[in-house]
This record gives C-alpha cells, sequence and structure tokens, in this order.
C-alpha cells in the first residue's frame, strides 16, 4: 500500500508521514504548559468535593453506568456538560445536563465537537 511522501519540519529535519518532529511536541508542550498556568484549579473551576460526590453517585446509577456517545460499549467515567457551562454555576451542577462519558471520548471527540459547535468569544 503506497504512503505519503515525508515531509520537512520547520527545523529542517526530515519527517516520516503520520509522524511528529520533535521540535512539533515540544512546541505543543510549551503552549500547554503557558495555558495551564493562566487557568485556575479545578476547586476554583466549582469542580471540588461537592461536585465529586456528585459525579460519582451520578456515574454509579445504572442508567448512566454506560457511555452515552452512539455506537460506544465502553462503561462512562467521567460526567460531561450536554451543554457547556462557561462557568455557570445553575448550569455546571443541573444533573439534568450532565451525560456520563467514557475517558476516549470525554477527552477527544466531545472536546473536538465543542470547539467547532461552541465558538470560543
Amino acid at each position: 500500500m503506497p504512503s505519503s511522501a515525508p515531509r520537512i519540519c520547520r527545523c529542517g529535519r526530515k519527517i516520516l508521514s503520520g509522524s511528529r518532529c520533535e521540535c512539533e511536541a515540544a512546541r505543543d508542550a510549551e503552549r500547554k504548559a503557558r495555558f495551564d498556568r493562566k487557568r485556575p484549579n479545578s476547586s476554583q473551576r466549582g469542580y471540588g468535593g461537592t461536585w465529586e460526590r456528585a459525579a460519582k453517585a451520578f456515574l454509579q446509577r445504572r442508567e448512566n453506568r454506560q457511555c452515552k456517545w452512539p455506537r460506544c460499549d465502553q462503561q462512562a467515567q467521567h460526567v460531561d456538560h450536554i451543554v457547556p457551562h462557561k462557568g455557570d454555576p445553575a448550569l455546571r451542577d443541573d444533573p439534568k445536563n450532565w451525560q456520563g462519558l467514557c475517558a476516549h471520548h470525554h477527552n477527544s471527540a466531545k472536546q473536538r465537537l465543542e470547539r467547532r459547535v461552541y465558538k470560543r468569544t
């Protein structure tokens, strides 16, 4: 099966198709670190002990144990907000706005969907 030709990274290295250069990974890590330094911690964002207990109880209910992503049969590990709360405590703490998602769909697919649908202002 044919593969794509290698590409040249900004640093001048030849990189195989589908691979990442070390300098790209380092740039991404630095960008994420800058973002994390500015971001409030989980407790400051409203995810303290009360949230942890409520989320755990939510995921233990029979109807919330499976990931709600279509055609996914994994166990739900995260409580996801159907409509992003954007810091609104009423929306954040409303169980009608919660769904259980597996780690893969919570941490990747849902994030991509929200970036497309709910553009940051």
